[in-house]
């Protein structure tokens, strides 16, 4: 499959690491975030990348050009940062088959190619996976309800009032079902196409989504402290499973 890796955003939560660059050149473990997202859909046999850029788009054009290790990128611009909606229907042309999308400020170290797997097997519209949070915390993302079979029933982005912590991490996989989605869903009260609005419009007209449990760790880069938690777990500094149980202890 191709693969989509949105990388417009300014990064303004990540300043001063963004003051001279876009969110997705701000190094991490001496590389840039959106190396790190190359490198794991790489892995998945990505066989093109389509990068969405906005924000400080000559940079990353300069640093990376018309291929990473071998792999040809394309580059679509997204003018305004209208939401993930938004930005995802800016690669349509370049689409025309089931494709993989990874947000260019996630790094991983997880059960991605379970996602791919299961959405091959299933043929399902939709595929992700699912992370547990701290409940403090789920407000951040667009947030899972389930039913008492663990079925996702509604996808809600950031409430205010989230009705479980189950969290959509920054991996999806679509069919090309996802861009009529894109093209229905309406602004949120933040102004912007969510692709969490797309994906419930998707189960609501009956698509199958699959959803699968995050197996290891992924870090939203958001934040320096983000940063240096990506950093200290790639490294090796940090045990995921001891800040695991830390973070159940909390």
């Amino acid at each position: 499959m191709k693969a989509v890796v949105l990388a417009a955003g300014k990064g303004t939560r990540l300043r001063p690491l963004t003051d001279d660059k876009p969110k997705a050149l701000v190094e991490v473990d001496g590389q840039p975030i959106l190396s790190h997202c190359f490198d794991e859909l790489a892995a998945l046999d990505a066989e093109a990348f389509v990068v969405v850029v906005g924000y400080e788009k000559e940079q990353i054009v300069e640093y990376y050009g018309d291929e990473y290790e071998g792999i040809p990128i394309t580059y679509a611009e997204q003018e305004e940062a209208l939401g993930i909606a938004h930005a995802l229907l800016q690669a349509e042309e370049y689409l025309d088959d089931d494709f993989m999308l990874m947000l260019g400020d996630n790094v991983f170290d997880a059960n991605l190619a379970d996602v791919v797997n299961r959405h091959q097997e299933s043929r399902a519209d939709a595929a992700f996976l699912m992370e547990e949070v701290p409940w403090d915390e789920a407000s951040r993302y667009g947030v899972c309800d389930t039913n008492k079979y663990g079925e996702i029933t509604d996808v809600i982005e950031k409430p205010d009032d989230p009705p479980s912590n189950l969290v959509m991490t920054g991996f999806y996989t679509f069919t090309p079902a996802i861009f009529h989605a894109c093209h229905l869903v309406q602004p949120s009260d933040r102004g912007e196409y969510e692709i969490s609005d797309a994906i419930d419009l998707l189960l609501r007209s009956g698509r199958t989504i699959d959803a699968l449990r995050l197996e290891g760790w992924r870090v939203d880069v958001g934040y320096p402290e983000d940063r240096d938690r990506a950093e200290a777990l790639l490294s090796g500094d940090v045990d995921p499973a001891s800040e695991e149980r830390a973070e159940t202890a909390d």
